[in-house]
């Protein structure tokens, strides 16, 4: 087949633009009736965060999200992927528990301004907020029958006051990051794990896999309720979105090759292969036993083909050896460094993180092989390094999140045009410059720059490059 050119342009229908987070932008966290989420109290906790700061205010996209949208316009995205607050919606969270119709109404005039901007909205309906009054009624999604339940019930509530307008859902963002990060090492919201220097509670070899079970049957009732009660009226689609990366053998010798497919299995299969295929990665059942828990034969019948899609969030390539101890990874070792001391890609500020645009490629063809579902690229990004560290002229000539982007382009038209892989969005990670979790603020993501004590908003050469790419 001949080589892409870029020449060679996607579909109208495909949706390209950027995404954020609720809490990592909106900050106003006591305002208009919101309710705190487990992130409120947890990066409020001394030592939680890097620069020991937290998300009251972040981006204050509350308040200015017309700049938001403005900038969005300016950028001329086809789409943008946000999440909705739980706690904003339903400040205590549970299903008996009221409404706020004050933040019924500011998503319901953000939507509109987005549709009036010619703007797709692509919305995540969790991305790691949970209520914190959940956490602490019945420790969260630790309890099965109440979180789903609960959680069922919100989707409800958002499907029918948006659905009218929003096409495209997500349920759950990286549930791998809510398990392993959240109750496997505790370095997220609410902080538990087996680590008793780090936290008070929590069992890091078994809770993560209960979460993650909780977290999938939640996934999977709240696609049920979509298609039973709203898709015929209201013509969406919705889907999960999995965090993962590539990973390579580091060499060809067999236990390596093994390993890397180890890898695959926990950090993707895990998910992926209950909600697509069915069943669980064989390799994660003889690693763990009994302490990955099963599904009933009428669970696995909603957990079974419960995504319309198959939701990518992917940052970078691991090289993968055998003989690794830690078992969130399949007992396998992530480096970056080759066999010939040499590194895979150029480094980004993020210690997890370097450029391989090689490895997006790739990754598409074995997700869209394995699940045979059409692909949303729902996150992607690179964090420059020492990136907040520098002036705002610096900083926006953003040169390696430039040369980033424009691999995995290249790559991404590749899989599309030459090995036929089917997907339908891209969506850069992040439109701004943000609150990065347990990073704080000194980590950088966006494409535009926030200088946090104005607020102001600078696009940088890299919004600047994705908005000239031809998508």
């Amino acid at each position: 087949m001949a080589a892409v050119t870029q020449t060679q342009k996607f579909s109208k229908q495909f949706l390209w633009g950027f995404a954020t987070a609720a809490f990592q932008i909106e900050g106003s966290t006591n305002t208009d009736g919101r309710g705190p989420s487990i992130w409120d109290a947890f990066s409020r906790e001394p030592g939680r965060t890097l620069d020991g700061r937290d998300g009251d205010v972040a981006t204050d996209s509350y308040r200015l999200w017309k700049e938001d949208v403005k900038l969005l316009k300016e950028y001329g995205v086809r789409a943008y992927r946000f999440s909705l607050s739980w706690s904003r919606l339903i400040p205590l969270g549970g299903r008996d528990d009221p409404v706020n119709e004050q933040g019924i109404a500011f998503y319901n005039s953000f939507i509109d301004a987005l549709l009036e901007a010619g703007i797709t909205p692509f919305v995540t309906l969790y991305h790691w907020d949970l209520p914190q009054a959940l956490h602490d009624r019945y420790n969260g999604w630790l309890n099965k029958d109440e979180s789903v339940k609960d959680y069922t019930r919100y989707a409800q509530l958002c499907f029918s006051r948006f659905g009218d307008r929003v096409k495209h859902w997500l349920t759950i963002n990286e549930p791998w990051c809510v398990a392993i990060l959240g109750y496997g090492r505790g370095v997220f919201a609410p902080g538990r794990s087996s680590d008793r220097n780090r936290n008070a509670e929590g069992d890091s070899s078994r809770e993560p896999w209960i979460v993650a079970h909780h977290v999938i049957l939640a996934h999977a009732h709240a696609v049920k309720a979509y298609r039973e009660e709203f898709k015929a009226t209201q013509g969406g689609e919705i889907g999960i979105t999995l965090n993962g990366d590539w990973a390579m053998p580091y060499d060809e010798s067999p236990d390596n090759v093994a390993a890397a497919q180890h890898a695959l299995d926990f950090a993707i299969g895990w998910y992926a292969d209950p909600v697509y295929l069915g069943f669980y990665p064989p390799y994660m059942k003889e690693v763990l036993g009994d302490r990955l828990p099963e599904y009933s034969a009428e669970e696995w019948a909603i957990v079974k083909g419960s995504s319309d899609f198959y939701g990518m969030n992917t940052y970078t390539t691991n090289l993968i050896k055998a003989g690794g101890k830690d078992e969130f990874q399949g007992n396998t070792q992530y480096t970056f460094t080759r066999p010939d001391g040499t590194q895979l890609g150029t480094h980004a500020h993020s210690p997890w993180l370097q450029s391989y645009p090689d490895g997006f490629r790739a990754l598409l063809n074995y997700l869209y092989k394995k699940y045979q579902k059409p692909i949303y690229v729902t996150e992607n990004g690179f964090s420059v390094k020492d990136e907040s560290f520098k002036s705002v002229s610096e900083a926006i000539k953003d040169t390696d999140r430039v040369d980033y982007f424009k691999g995995v382009t290249n790559a991404l038209k590749a899989a599309v045009f030459e090995d036929g892989v089917d997907v339908r969005s891209y969506f850069g990670w992040s439109l701004l410059d943000n609150f990065e979790w347990a990073d704080g603020y000194e980590t950088r993501f966006g494409v535009t720059y926030v200088d946090y004590e104005t607020q102001k908003r600078y696009p940088k050469d890299s919004a600047r490059y994705l908005t000239k790419v031809g998508f």
